[in-house]
């Protein structure tokens, strides 16, 4: 392609807009027959332009509209019989010596060039305002721009994950916790995976400024290991057996000692247990599903 001058880039734009009178149209018509190169230019020019013109949509004018014209070029009345002026009398010129002739054609250049390129600046901006008012548009309500230019709507695929859960039920061990082999008091549970318990008061009265406290106590530990203060609730609900083996666990005696209100003060049981029990399995865990 050859190079063209910002004249000839500023003339193709200008034809583009409609900016340009009858002979600079017909100027750029006749190099556009003859040279492709500056008629693909001209195409490109009226390609970045046409947006404008899905925008706008067309507006018949109204009646009284086409009277104002009428009556502004003569035609709302009978026009009146052509008369001719008469000719003005001939008068001969005096001849005077040729004064030197300045050449202005650069002045018209610059300022024809100045013109083409302040038309093609304000229809740029002019542009670059409506893709900004498009592109906003296409984000918050897209259903307001035409087919051609409505942005398809995007899928997102989210995975959600739920967390793991275990085909195979753990083994449940459950303690009744007594005093002398009488009516249960408590009904301790113990999960066998998780290690978690639950206490169940069944009929055990509370005292007056008093609290439940239960105890793990093993051969295993040197002294009795308090496992919390039961609640004034029919259920009581702990992990702190995760830190104990299983075996701990399984062979221990679970106690329960009245204190003081909210607990002993030092980790130490200070009364008589009252009420004891140690766990049975009550539920076996259950066995793996043969592999297919």
């Amino acid at each position: 392609m050859m190079p063209y001058s910002e004249d000839h880039i500023a003339l193709a734009a200008e034809y583009a807009l409609g900016t340009l009178d009858a002979d600079e149209r017909a100027q750029v018509e006749t190099m556009m027959s003859v040279d492709k190169d500056f008629a693909a230019i001209v195409d490109a020019w009226q390609d970045k332009l046409s947006v404008l013109n899905q925008m706008v949509g067309s507006v018949e004018p109204r009646a009284e509209v086409w009277d104002k014209i009428k009556e502004a070029v003569g035609h709302s009345e009978p026009q009146a019989p052509l008369v001719l002026p008469q000719a003005p009398p001939v008068v001969v010129p005096e001849v005077k010596e040729p004064a030197e002739v300045v050449d202005t054609s650069n002045v018209i250049r610059l300022t024809a060039q100045a013109r083409r390129w302040r038309n093609v600046a304000s229809f740029t901006t002019a542009i670059a305002a409506a893709l900004v008012a498009m592109i906003a548009v296409g984000v918050y309500q897209p259903d307001l721009l035409p087919d051609g230019v409505r942005p398809k709507p995007r899928v997102q695929v989210v995975e959600v994950r739920t967390p793991a859960v275990s085909a195979t039920p753990s083994a449940q061990y459950v303690a009744v916790l007594q005093k002398d082999g009488g009516s249960p008091a408590f009904i301790l549970t113990v999960d066998g995976a998780t290690k978690n318990f639950t206490v169940r008061k069944v009929g055990a009265a509370p005292e007056p400024g008093k609290s439940f406290e239960l105890w793990l106590i093993s051969d295993k530990l040197q002294r009795p290991r308090s496992l919390g203060v039961i609640g004034g609730g029919d259920f009581t609900a702990r992990p702190v057996l995760s830190s104990y083996d299983n075996d701990t666990i399984n062979t221990a005696t679970y106690a329960v000692t009245v204190e003081q209100a909210g607990g002993s003060p030092d980790g130490n049981p200070h009364s008589a247990p009252v009420f004891t029990g140690k766990l049975i399995e009550a539920v076996p865990p259950a066995a793996p599903s043969p592999a297919r």
